[in-house]
């Protein structure tokens, strides 16, 4: 099992731990597969907004880079935990909410991964209607098929979608480049600077909602990686290879929009594959949007079956999860949100933009006290059976954690600014949106004071489960049952 050619096809494991014989693969995979899952359409309609909403080309581009700079830290932060712990994320955050209470915050990460899905595989089924000449409803139907097929495999299957999307990204988006450079005067758009806040922290917001919505399962995909991985090789490998790919994407977003005179919202895939021109070109561009967004799909496909196994467990003690089960849990999760794409399809732009920047208001905080209890207060020092064990030592729910992260999302609701709501204090602020920087800061710095006060027991050091013929060190020493 320690080897790559003699690790099953269909992923045996579910939400518990992966056991040091059981660990394989690179560092490079990590980069791989998150520049797989941002050089995708979706990542190009995301940095298309920050001019479709108002902004220059230039501005915006330096915003989005800003965003992913700051997004890619929270989420590489995050990545870095998977080899040590061997857990998937959201599991984690037991230490933080209880064993019962860190339902909570699971529940609204389903709840993204059913949005992103969607709303992915509304823009795949446009690529695979204009590919075989159906209706785009047929076209989101022949894209879940595939999800479901590709989450059922698991982990194995999902690295090797993501090594392949990178190739095939890096090539069709080196085209469309070169393409794109033809058809306009990028030196022209550059020189047109006309700097505003509210435009400029958009497209800030609109990358670091971005790249901090990948938090809640990125470790899920370091967690097979040894234990002796280096924390910081992993946070470089997965924070460069998804800042690299969402700006490249972002990038081209932003000028095709800028020479679209209008015509890219609600055309999204059939305008940027015009760029090509028609014929096989086209179709193979086609296959490329439609292949690109399946490593992302699928990752938030299987991140949702992860989060349910979670919340399922959380209340029932350890969850053996069968192959069958894997099945039920992923036809549901991949049907309700392609239920959704199919009646959302048509009014998909300023629904996604709304959706993206309303999301901040319950993630970042989440990420604060997560990443500020595993590097601060705790430092490492997990102990993984009791996460387990509703008496044990994280409890059934940690009133501490829960109420800085009620905290955390309470106070952002002055600032924020999306079609669902907004705050009282955005117009005196210019119509700008600060509220993922308050949820972030505040949050980070309110637990950091209150659990180096009222801190639960800590381990002196990481308590790994016991494993058959070895027993894992952290720092020298062994790990205990």
């Amino acid at each position: 099992m320690a080897a790559n050619d003699t690790t099953p096809l269909i992923e045996k494991r579910s939400i518990d731990y992966i056991p040091e014989a059981e660990r394989h693969g690179r560092l490079f995979s990590q980069f791989t597969l998150w520049m797989g899952a941002n050089l995708q359409i979706t990542a190009i309609v995301t940095g298309a907004l920050a001019v479709v909403l108002g902004g220059d080309v230039f501005w915006s581009l330096i915003g989005l880079l800003v965003g992913q700079l700051i997004g890619g830290g929270v989420m590489a932060l995050h990545a870095a935990q998977g080899p040590k712990l061997g857990l998937p994320q959201m599991i984690s955050s037991r230490v933080q909410f209880g064993v019962y209470g860190a339902a909570i915050p699971i529940v609204l990460v389903c709840l993204m991964y059913l949005g992103f899905t969607a709303t992915g595989t509304v823009l795949s089924g446009q690529a695979l209607g204009q590919l075989f000449g159906v209706s785009d409803s047929v076209g989101i139907l022949i894209f879940a098929s595939v999800i479901v097929l590709v989450t059922v495999l698991g982990y194995r299957v999902i690295h090797f979608i993501g090594r392949v999307a990178s190739l095939i990204g890096v090539v069709a988006f080196v085209y469309l480049f070169s393409r794109l450079m033809s058809q306009t005067d990028v030196g022209a758009l550059l020189q047109i600077r006309h700097f505003s806040w509210s435009s400029f922290l958009l497209a800030v917001s609109l990358a670091a909602s971005w790249q901090i919505a990948f938090g809640p399962y990125v470790a899920d995909y370091s967690r097979y990686l040894p234990s002796k991985t280096s924390s910081v090789k992993t946070f470089l490998a997965a924070g460069a290879g998804s800042v690299i790919g969402a700006q490249v994407a972002m990038v081209l977003g932003v000028f095709a929009a800028a020479m679209s005179n209008g015509q890219f919202a609600g055309h999204e895939v059939a305008y940027i594959v015009g760029l090509s021109g028609t014929g096989a070109t086209a179709a193979l561009l086609y296959f490329s949007i439609a292949f690109g967004k399946v490593t992302i799909s699928t990752l938030n496909s299987y991140g949702s079956f992860m989060c349910i196994a979670t919340i399922v467990s959380g209340f029932r003690g350890r969850l053996e999860v069968t192959r069958l089960q894997r099945l039920v849990f992923v036809l549901m999760i991949v049907g309700t949100a392609t239920l959704i794409a199919l009646l959302g399809q048509h009014s998909f732009l300023g629904a996604f933009k709304s959706f993206i920047l309303f999301l901040l208001a319950f993630f970042t905080p989440w990420s604060a006290i997560n990443l500020v209890d595993y590097y601060c207060i705790t430092r490492e020092r997990y102990d993984v059976p009791a996460l387990a064990d509703p008496n044990g030592r994280y409890g059934r729910w940690n009133l501490l954690g829960i109420s800085v992260y009620v905290f955390g999302v309470l106070v952002q609701l002055p600032f924020i600014s999306t079609k669902f709501y907004t705050g009282p204090l955005v117009a005196a602020l210019g119509d700008v949106d600060i509220s993922w920087i308050i949820g972030l800061v505040l949050p980070a710095a309110l637990y950091y004071v209150c659990a180096k006060k009222w801190h639960g027991t800590v381990p002196d050091h990481l308590i790994l489960p016991t494993e058959q013929g070895a027993l894992p060190t952290t720092n020298g020493l062994a790990a205990q049952a």
